[in-house]
């Protein structure tokens, strides 16, 4: 059954807003999500009637509030159907989920010479961290490059495996570009020659369910503000052996099972990698916004995010001095139009009520790979877009086009 838009962005009270004097058309979300009103509710519901400390506690409002903070990571569990919930490890973000398995699983396992495999299209937060492991611990850092459709050239991919491979660390879907990577190929290849792999989904739970047991991944990473949820609240889905075998990254309290002056135990999954006062009500605003989605039809989610993606591909196709940047498949569409700075174009459409992205998308590697020294606009969707919105955008870009 097809979604009825005008009724879902009733959800969102951020949509009915104006800027500049214009009605709002949100087309940033691959940046950032807008919140349904169940989250808003959900994270006031906490701050208003629940807000305590979780976990060991002797008071209702800490049982309250701990019930709600384990429910959410129940929800998660389920809405990414790992194997247990204790598999779901709370961050800040998909940033600090990566940063976790660097430090934790990187640096004590990984040594010289190990190779650790990255592809071109990744973020900043799949590159840093790997190169601070390698520059510690001597292992090499190998890149699969780009083909002529700046898809990951996967005969290259498959050269790049051998037996020294022993991290696979890629994105799910390109932020900048909105292209789907081939992720099940490359698990299967880095399972082939023993490596583990972590999958950046950051950009992708947003749009389509996720089944980490299919996928088959030993990682898996994401935000919670790119869909739908809080900001400063993430996750990090781990197999178990590894976890298990993985010591803390940050210490203090709600890690520890003892502590003495000379020795301390920590504690069982989750908690030996949630040190400190977690981001309650972060989590709980996440489970708000994991039922949000888990309410919608998700095939017709993905139907009507694809027939937006068709009619925006449509409209830029017809402008002659328009450079569509790769194959976008979901989420989002990046362009250059000749002779046009990029910032320049998107400050035109700001003032028309338009929001889009500019420059190299936290991507910076790719857009050289891509000789793109100026980035990118990139216009990206999620399930509250509407038809008229891509129709704003392309009338947008025509009016900006007349001032060049």
């Amino acid at each position: 059954m097809a979604l009825d838009i005008q009724t879902l962005r009733l959800d969102f009270p951020i949509l009915a807003h104006t800027v500049n004097g214009q009605p709002l058309v949100y087309l940033d979300n691959a940046a950032t999500t807008q919140k349904p009103r169940a989250v808003l509710d959900a994270l006031n519901h906490y701050y208003q009637s629940q807000n305590a400390n979780v976990h060991r506690a002797a008071h209702a409002l800490s049982g309250q509030a701990t019930q709600a903070f384990e429910a959410a990571r129940a929800k998660v569990a389920a809405f990414i159907n790992t194997p247990d919930t204790d598999q779901v490890i709370w961050t800040r973000g998909a940033t600090e989920a990566i940063n976790l398995v660097a430090y934790s699983f990187g640096m004590h396992s990984l040594k010289a010479n190990d190779e650790i495999l990255l592809s071109t299209m990744e973020h900043h937060a799949n590159i840093v961290p790997w190169q601070q492991v390698a520059a510690a611990t001597g292992a090499i850092i190998k890149v699969i490059p780009l083909n002529a459709n700046a898809e990951l050239d996967m005969e290259a991919a498959a050269s790049l495996f051998s037996p020294r491979t022993k991290l696979l660390a890629v994105s799910h879907i390109s932020n900048a570009l909105g292209m789907i990577n081939p992720i099940k190929q490359l698990i299967t290849m880095a399972k082939a020659v023993g490596a583990v792999t972590l999958i950046d989904g950051a950009q992708a739970v947003g749009h389509f369910p996720i089944d980490v047991q299919a996928l088959d991944c030993d990682f898996y990473v994401f935000s919670g503000h790119k869909m739908f949820g809080p900001t400063g609240i993430g996750v990090l889905y781990g197999k178990r052996e590894l976890l298990e075998a993985m010591p803390p990254w940050q210490t203090g309290g709600e890690m520890i099972k003892e502590v003495s002056f000379e020795h301390t135990s920590f504690g069982e999954l989750p908690f030996k990698f949630e040190a400190g006062t977690p981001n309650i009500a972060g989590a709980i605003g996440l489970g708000a916004a994991v039922d949000y989605l888990s309410g919608l039809d998700r095939a017709a989610v993905v139907a009507h995010e694809q027939a937006l993606m068709e009619q925006l591909l449509a409209g830029l196709n017809a402008m002659p001095d328009v450079r569509i940047i790769g194959r976008p498949q979901a989420g989002a569409v990046s362009f250059v139009i000749d002779d046009v700075h990029p910032q320049d174009l998107a400050t035109l459409l700001d003032m028309q009520g338009i929001a889009v992205r500019t420059g190299h998308h936290c991507a910076m590697p790719l857009m050289q790979a891509l000789d793109l020294p100026h980035g990118t606009i990139r216009a990206s969707i999620a399930f509250y877009n509407s038809t008229d919105d891509i129709a704003a955008l392309l009338a947008g870009l025509d009016k900006a086009r007349e001032f060049f």
